[in-house]
């Protein structure tokens, strides 16, 4: 019986995943073999010995501790693409919140409560004036991160009537094949500063991202460009975002993360981080979440980590034996030698790398006896070993 620990309240649309006969759940669970997670913040969390998956039900995990779980050979989970669509959704949204002084106009409008009836149309209209916005038809957007969300966003963009614009250094394959062919690709983000009306970001939050948009980045950019951030708040330097607001270099800056500074703010529309908040992304990322740790648990497979190497492999044998050590040279010798050793005939074997962590799994037809278990774990670099039968 597999138990997992989920730290949130996880949708049932998920944890239906999970067969009832083969793993119990809940949020009290001693020495859990998985962890399902959305928000909760895991970096003083001690980890049972037993455990060894986390799934985040959602993208970003810089809520967990990556580095220790990859030195306890904890493999980390997460669900790109599955709440996407929730956030380009209210990233277009933002498009417009950045244009049309929609949330000043209405708070204008609570105003005119109690007013006389028959001045109320009069003052809304001379009042209308401050609230005054370009149309976004037109306008040149442009896209920095042409992931799952990004690519989504500029394809809506596109059918809006914007030009767009869209810069990723990494894009994917699949990315490539999704993004509108009338898109144009940038060469760099300061060719997006210096071209585009509009900026919107989908990166992940790392060191080379943190203060992407700062003093120096927006000195390169258009008067009166309108940015949006709906990936993570340290991508833009608050301080930095505030003075140019100030100064109008920045026309209007709309985030989903708000900050103490941010708040009341002129030119800045500050959302509770609501990107994700649907019923059907909560459902899509649960879901994801709980077949990749159903995966993982019964068959070793590794799809969507972010700390440890993807790694696939169909399953035809009794026994399939998963082995996370670090990569260095002459390991995958050293392993298979100890088959060779106990005169165990190797099926199929698969062995991928990320940077300082490799996977290996290998398929066999005979009962991996402990001694030979030991033998393996004894192999300086060897971190973690399964049998799964």
């Amino acid at each position: 019986m597999y138990k997992i620990l989920t730290l949130n309240k996880i949708s049932p649309y998920g944890l239906d995943n999970f067969d009832r006969k083969t793993y119990t759940y809940g949020t009290e669970m001693e020495n859990p073999d998985a962890i399902i997670v959305r928000s909760a913040k895991m970096h003083d969390m001690e980890f049972s010995p037993n455990t060894v998956a986390i799934a985040r039900a959602g993208a970003g995990v810089n809520n967990i501790p990556l580095e220790r779980c990859s030195e306890q050979g904890i493999v980390v989970f997460n669900t790109p693409g599955a709440n996407a669509n929730a956030v380009k959704e209210l990233t277009i949204c933002g498009l417009f919140l950045a244009s049309r002084k929609v949330i000043a106009a209405t708070e204008f409008a609570k105003g005119l409560k109690d007013t006389p009836d028959e001045d109320v149309a009069k003052q809304a209209e001379n009042g209308k004036g401050a609230f005054a916005g370009p149309e976004i038809k037109g306008k040149k957007l442009g896209v920095i991160g042409l992931g799952a969300i990004g690519v989504l966003v500029a394809n809506a963009a596109k059918n809006l009537g914007m030009e767009v614009y869209g810069y990723d250094p990494y894009l994917s394959v699949d990315a490539a094949w999704s993004l509108s062919h009338s898109v144009h690709h940038a060469k760099s983000t300061q060719e997006i500063f210096a071209t585009c009306d509009y900026i919107t970001i989908h990166v992940p939050l790392n060191n080379e991202t943190r203060d992407l948009i700062n003093d120096s980045s927006i000195a390169g950019m258009k008067d009166g460009v309108r940015i949006l951030n709906f990936s993570r708040g340290e991508l833009v330097n608050t301080d930095d975002i505030i003075e140019a607001l100030g100064t109008g270099k920045v026309a209007a800056y709309v985030t989903d993360f708000i900050n103490e500074k941010l708040i009341g703010v002129p030119g800045v529309v500050a959302i509770p981080h609501l990107g994700a908040s649907t019923p059907e992304s909560e459902d899509n990322c649960a879901r994801m979440a709980a077949l990749e740790l159903v995966n993982y648990l019964e068959n070793g497979n590794i799809r969507n980590s972010v700390n440890m190497p993807n790694s696939v492999m169909d399953r035809n044998t009794a026994f399939r034996v998963c082995i996370i050590h670090k990569n260095i040279p002459n390991m995958l010798t050293q392993i298979t030698t100890v088959f060779t050793n106990a005169n165990i005939n190797i099926v199929d074997l698969s062995n991928r790398s990320k940077g300082d962590y490799a996977y290996t799994m290998i398929d066999i037809d005979e009962y991996v006896h402990t001694e030979l278990v030991e033998q393996i774990k004894a192999i300086d670099g060897v971190i973690r070993i399964r049998v799964i039968k």
